[in-house]
């Protein structure tokens, strides 16, 4: 069995209705500082020397630890920063890990809707499996430690974008049939094109050095 296929049927720890999830926090200011201290130290730490054993290990957290850690961290940090680009890159991941089957739907009902190179700007195979999409969202991750970080975060986008896309054009299928089904859907693609929205505008700062 292939690395990606151990790793879609690897079940994670904790589930995709966390994607928004945020926590509470005594002083909101000492959250922030904490959360921009890590960020930084954490990306300059591992981009000065990309280890692929490091490297690796912070692809694969949240398939080892989970999603709390991470939330504690940067959660609650504006979208338009580097912790909070991070945040919602995990979080894009741990969807995907969580149910592939249902990425792989939505995403290949976006490239065949969408009139756009997002889903050439993303990467994906076409079409793509689920444990493709799971390599594909984990390569793309990878990328923000070894790679070009504003390429990563706007590959990160186009997939957001293509996934909002199939989300959108099946919860239209569903409306008057499954309206609890349409609902979600409706969520999830509002959701995804506000993250796609979020990482493009967070490549922009990072070309222009003001990612902080």
């Amino acid at each position: 069995m292939s690395d990606a296929s151990r790793r879609y049927h690897k079940p994670v720890r904790r589930p995709a209705e966390l994607f928004d999830r945020l926590f509470s926090a005594e002083d909101p200011a000492e959250v922030s500082r904490v959360a921009h201290s890590t960020a930084q130290a954490l990306l300059t730490r591992v981009r000065e020397d990309p280890e692929p054993v490091v490297v690796d290990r912070l692809v694969a957290f949240t398939d080892e630890h989970g999603i709390d850690d991470l939330a504690e961290l940067w959660s609650r940090a504006p979208a338009a920063t580097l912790p909070g680009a991070l945040w919602r890159l995990y979080l894009v991941q741990l969807m995907i890990h969580d149910d592939p089957r249902t990425a792989a739907l939505l995403y290949d009902r976006g490239r065949r809707e969408l009139h756009s190179a997002d889903h050439v700007i993303a990467g994906a195979p076409d079409p793509a499996s689920p444990a493709e999409l799971v390599t594909l969202v984990d390569t793309i991750l990878r990328g923000l430690f070894s790679g070009d970080f504003a390429i990563a975060l706007e590959r990160a986008a186009a997939f957001c974008r293509v996934q909002a896309g199939g989300a959108t054009h099946l919860a239209d299928d569903y409306e008057g049939a499954e309206s609890a089904r349409s609902s979600a859907l409706t969520t999830r693609a509002l959701r995804l094109s506000q993250y796609a929205e979020d990482l493009a505008a967070a490549a922009t700062l990072w070309r222009r050095d003001a990612l902080v």
